[in-house]
């Protein structure tokens, strides 16, 4: 479906990594006692036009990583390049404000993100005004309509001068993504977007974001906890974990035929609805995730993984191709991949 000419995001070995302060006398010293490994060595590329899903459950890194490629935190290591151009070490000037026009991002909670005391009107033309994209106030009524109809919230009239508080969850939410289309981005990144609404918003929403990306070759981070959400809207869905990529591959085999047991611990853990009209029964996780500033040694996705053994806990598996779009991050995969190899 996509080609390497049509890669506008790649991110190498990409790391973030936020200093613990000790005490006093480390304060002092101005020197760290640790970090935590919020995001540690991940590698992922998104084609123009593509809807990737990043998917794990709190603490797995996934909204640090969003707000790495928006740049609202610096990676600590790593490679981030866009379209091309190394953007890693950018935190000001012309530049950053360029990259910006490029690349937006949706939060998740809609009503922190608007100014309480904007109108709908100014909350969207303020990218605009704020990155110099428009000359005349015609021009910026056009464009602030423009994303308010890409938006869903039509006829525009209606909405440009009410305030958040006269909105509903779902209509905040369009706001949110009218601000983001203004600049007519080519990349957004959507931090748990529908996680706060209703079931039927949540489609509504869903459905809005899809459209964008046919109108528009536009593309999309989507990030989720919601295994099910994300085969919905993605094309691809990367499964992270306690800061590293542990699996990734096309939708349907991400949900249909997982390898990892973490991403297996993911599935089951979403409620089902049997034939008969029954619930299914709800598998649970068992244990906790480990420190992120504090890892275990060798395999760190060990305390997840009930297949567990002895070479989990020394070292660190490799990437293991097990489909033509599909790898994964386990010894599982590995030694099976090896012992197929073996036997052809």
């Amino acid at each position: 479906m996509f080609d390497e000419a049509s890669e506008i995001l790649r991110l190498e070995n990409l790391e973030v990594h936020f200093p613990i302060q000790g005490g006093m006398l480390d304060h002092l010293l101005g020197r760290p006692s640790g970090a935590v490994r919020a995001v540690d060595g991940l590698d992922l590329t998104i084609q123009r036009g593509e809807i990737v899903a990043v998917v794990g459950e709190s603490g797995s890194g996934k909204t640090t990583v969003g707000r790495a490629i928006a740049k609202l935190v610096q990676p600590t290591g790593g490679t981030l390049r866009f379209e091309g151009r190394d953007m890693t070490s950018v935190s000001g000037g012309a530049t950053l404000s360029s990259y910006r026009r490029c690349v937006q991002m949706i939060f998740q909670d809609a009503y922190q993100a608007l100014n309480p005391r904007h109108t709908v009107f100014d909350i969207v033309a303020e990218p605009l005004r704020s990155l110099r994209l428009v000359r005349t106030s015609d021009e910026l009524d056009t464009r602030v309509s423009q994303a308010l109809t890409a938006a869903g919230l039509s006829p525009p009239d209606e909405f440009a001068a009410r305030f958040p508080h006269e909105l509903s969850g779902g209509q905040r939410q369009r706001v949110v993504i009218a601000g983001a289309l203004a600049v007519k981005p080519g990349l957004i990144v959507a931090d748990e977007p529908v996680s706060m609404l209703d079931v039927s918003i949540r489609a509504q929403i869903l459905q809005v974001l899809m459209e964008l990306r046919e109108q528009r070759n536009m593309a999309l981070i989507f990030i989720t906890h919601d295994l099910p959400v994300a085969w919905l809207i993605a094309d691809r869905i990367a499964v992270m974990y306690l800061g590293r990529l542990v699996e990734i591959g096309t939708a349907d085999e991400i949900t249909f035929n997982p390898q990892h047991p973490y991403t297996i611990a993911l599935r089951d853990a979403t409620p089902k609805i049997g034939v008969t009209g029954q619930r299914g029964e709800l598998s649970s996780l068992q244990g906790e995730v480990p420190s992120a500033a504090r890892l275990p040694k060798g395999c760190r996705f060990h305390p997840r993984c009930p297949l567990a053994f002895d070479r989990c806990r020394q070292e660190e598996p490799p990437a293991a191709q097990v489909g033509r779009q599909h790898t994964v991050v386990c010894w599982l995969a590995s030694e099976a991949n090896s012992a197929a190899a073996g036997l052809t």
